[in-house]
């Protein structure tokens, strides 16, 4: 699976340097010079990181073979891709990536198998996203509601709440 690690800006200066939003929490050690990035759109790459600085909080890049701000120009809005498998696990046996719930199915803890892991929102409370009997429901993601994750058997187990997986049964 790729992930999207940063999002090229706008170039920066004439020498071919661009900025990049920054997806990722560790840039320093995905930005480094050398690493390497698939693109999207895929025609914009691989590119090789040449050079990295930081100037008024912001990301700055030179990537190999970009050299002026013509060729910086054209990187606009290129998504900046790492593979899933070169991301090491979290140390934390409670943390996980994004990535690792996405498609997870999800069961009560009763063992009803109710639906599956969409997406992952961080808004304050991080949330999944499950698809259950054709709509979206947001689940919040803590251990009270959450207690169990098992990536190798592809489930996370849920305790919900009345009202949570349909709103009918709401007190």
């Amino acid at each position: 699976m790729q992930l999207v690690v940063g999002r090229i800006g706008r170039p920066h200066g004439i020498r071919g340097e661009v900025t990049v939003e920054v997806r990722t929490d560790d840039p320093e050690r995905r930005f480094a010079p050398g690493a390497e990035f698939a693109t999207d759109p895929a025609s914009a790459g691989p590119l090789v990181v040449a050079g990295r600085r930081w100037h008024s909080g912001v990301l700055l890049l030179r990537f190999e073979g970009v050299s002026d701000r013509n060729a910086a120009e054209r990187l606009r809005n290129t998504l900046l891709l790492i593979d899933s498998a070169d991301v090491p696990p979290p140390e934390d046996p409670d943390e996980f990536y994004d990535h690792q719930l996405i498609g997870l199915q999800v069961a009560t803890v009763g063992g009803e198998v109710v639906g599956e892991v969409t997406d992952v929102l961080h808004h304050g409370q991080d949330l999944l996203v499950v698809r259950h009997q054709g709509r979206e429901v947001l689940v919040p993601f803590v251990k009270a509601i959450v207690p169990e994750v098992d990536l190798a058997a592809g489930r996370l187990v849920i305790d919900p709440p009345r009202g949570l997986l349909n709103p009918d049964e709401a007190v």
